[in-house]
This record gives structure tokens, sequence and C-alpha cells, in this order.
């Protein structure tokens, strides 16, 4: 069965057509949720697409970290797969009361400058997350640090802060780089 695929450069950033005011102080984030009550959100220019992966289709590897569920076959090429809930301290995938077929996950990429003399390729990796939701438009001065007292020391290095939405809801802003550095290097991964 092959996984449907979502372009969040193609189709979640045409949902909205901003003006060129709105570009110039607002930011966009993918809004996505890890646990029913829990609702984060990463930039969007640190994401590739959206995946939907029959359960199954993810190939555990031994000797990993327990966050790392293991490899997926993503276009021909290898995409290492993480628990997003159990690598920032929330509830593992596997302790989850849900009982679905696929798994949601968002690619995350590294932001890798082209150099005129080769092409260089970022590393890519995939978070399997309960929910994907919908595209959030946030001015960046409104993401604040997150008090100490809120954070539990797992995800404290993982957030660039919250945000308080006019509706009082609060919304965990993660750091795509972070999460990304948090993955063994490729040197130590398969042996």
């Amino acid at each position: 069965m092959e996984a449907d695929y979502l372009s969040v450069s193609q189709t979640l950033l045409s949902v909205q057509n901003p003006t060129e005011d709105d570009l110039n102080e607002k930011e966009q984030f993918l809004r996505f949720h890890l646990v029913p009550d829990t609702t984060l959100m990463l930039s969007i220019t640190q994401l590739t697409e959206v995946l939907t992966i029959p359960v199954g289709q993810i190939i555990p590897i031994p000797h990993m970290p327990a966050w790392v569920m293991g490899v997926y076959n993503w276009r021909g090429e290898i995409l290492w797969m993480v628990d997003l809930g159990q690598l920032v301290g929330l509830t593992p995938w596997y302790e989850q009361n849900i009982n679905y077929i696929n798994y949601k996950a968002i690619v995350l990429k590294d932001r890798v400058e082209k150099s005129s003399a080769a092409k260089e390729v970022g590393r890519v990796l995939g978070l399997v997350v309960t929910r994907v939701e919908d595209i959030e438009w946030c001015e960046s001065e409104s993401i604040q640090p997150a008090p100490d007292s809120m954070v539990g020391s797992q995800l404290a290095p993982f957030l660039r802060g919250y945000w308080l939405k006019s509706n009082g809801e609060i919304i965990i802003v993660l750091d795509g780089k972070t999460i990304m550095n948090a993955m063994p290097s490729q040197d130590k991964q398969v042996n």
C-alpha cells in the first residue's frame, strides 16, 4: 500500500494568499497534536510534507534510542522516523489509547544553503504525530519563552516558545533544528 503524500510547500501554503505586508510581519506554522490536549506548531520553512504511512511500513532498527521508531522508504530513500511525543517527554505513540491503521508523520528538513560549487542535500527526518490540523499565521514577536516551571526538562531543549492565541489557547512552538540535532549522527545509525 502506498503512503499518501501531502506537499506542505504546494498544498498547505496555497490555502491562504497572504499580502506582502503579512509576509513581512507573520510566519506560517503547521499546527498538530501529539496527545489529544497538547497542540504544537513547527515553522513551515522547516517542513517538506505530511505523510500518511500504513502501520507496519516503518522498519525498526535495533540499538537506537527508544524514540527512534525505525526507517521508512520515502521516495526511494531512507527516512528515519521518530516518535516526537516520546522524544520531547510526552506520551509515547505506543502508550496512547489510539487504534489507527496509519501513522501521521511530518517530514522535517534541515535548511541548507546551496553553494555555487555543488548542490548540497539537507537532512530529513520523519516525525510521527497524533494528528495534523492546519496552517497558522503567527507574528514571530508573539512567541514567548516558556517559564521553566511550565516546561519539563525533556521538552525544554526543543522549545522555541509558546503562543497564546487571542481565544486563550496555548500552542507550543517547537524548533525543528534542535529536533534534527537530537538524532544520532549518521555514522552511528547503521553499522
